[in-house]
């Protein structure tokens, strides 16, 4: 049994987990001793200046600081932080790498969209009963960017990373509130642009399931099931029909930013771009709904994703 630290830096929010590693089975089971959120919109103005802002590393550093507190406080003997899509796309990102080194003593990883794909992958398959012998794609829907990872019980099979991302699109197009139908149609161009690109590399007809997981897909199915609060319990592993996983997608879209604010299960920190992730989310499965010749009815949310991936790949 070992102790490790796992944080998980993206666009919209950075997430820390400390667990206990058990090892003695074969397959390495995860034990939560700590898991949080904060929402930090690290990638805020990424992708129209190319820089991370000071305002945005200044909310990062903060939180990381807090962060290393915990993981000496529960005695991690190691940690692993990684950094994906607004990282990725910065100019300046040694700003980043080279604070979060200060504060924490380890190099932060800023990873590729293939390395992303597959933490993504390994995270969300070593909890869920979902490689029955079929092929499983994997959709990280993030802040920055779309992970497209197809799987099998052995492993990844085919990975791609395309940049459409709730807080992104939210930037580029849908700045209104609620979003006017103009913007909607461009926002879904860029996203049926970018399916398309991921398919050239991952077979999408070839999928017999689908599992999503990030923020924005769980608090869609949060809102599906109208749950009276948010429940990371009564989300993980819910199945729902691709119908009402677009009806719920469809009026987080439609709906003003007050009204998104008053759901009980929103946090602050999606309020405004959840309309976004929406929109993602709904035309992925009604893509996939497609090729897949309406074998995929369905899909699966997971509150397990690229942050237990991260730290089961301590060694």
């Amino acid at each position: 049994m070992s102790r490790v630290a796992a944080i998980d830096c993206g666009t919209n929010s950075i997430r820390l987990l400390i667990a206990d590693i058990d090892r003695s089975t074969g397959s390495a089971k995860l034990t939560d001793v700590v898991r949080e959120m904060r929402v930090v919109r690290l990638g805020e103005g990424v992708d129209a200046t190319g820089e991370l802002a000071p305002a945005a590393l200044e909310r990062t550093f903060a939180a990381t600081a807090d962060y290393a507190r915990l993981i000496r406080e529960h005695g991690a003997a190691k940690v692993r932080f990684v950094a994906t899509s607004a990282s990725r796309d910065a100019r300046n990102r040694q700003v980043f790498v080279d604070g979060i080194r200060d504060l924490l003593g380890v190099e932060p990883e800023v990873i590729t969209g293939d390395e992303e794909a597959a933490l993504s992958f390994a995270g969300a398959s070593s909890v869920l009963p979902i490689l029955d012998g079929g092929q499983v794609l994997v959709v990280d829907l993030g802040g920055g960017s779309t992970e497209f990872v197809l799987g099998t019980a052995d492993g990844v099979t085919a990975a791609r990373s395309v940049d459409v991302g709730c807080v992104r699109l939210t930037e580029r197009h849908l700045r209104q509130d609620p979003p006017t139908a103009e913007q909607i149609a461009a926002a879904e161009a860029d996203v049926d642009a970018a399916i398309t690109s991921a398919g050239l590399d991952v077979p999408l007809e070839r999928a017999t399931a689908v599992v999503g997981v990030a923020g924005s897909i769980t608090t869609i199915t949060a809102h599906a099931m109208r749950l009276p609060e948010y429940s990371p319990d009564s989300i993980h592993g819910t199945e729902l029909s691709i119908d009402d996983i677009r009806r719920a997608a469809t009026d987080l879209l439609e709906m003003p930013r007050a009204e998104r604010a008053a759901l009980p299960y929103m946090h602050p920190g999606r309020v405004d771009v959840i309309g976004a992730g929406g929109l993602v989310w709904r035309r992925i499965l009604e893509r996939l709904g497609g090729l897949s010749g309406g074998r995929i009815v369905t899909a699966t949310a997971s509150e397990h994703d690229i942050l237990d991936g991260i730290a089961l790949s301590i060694s």
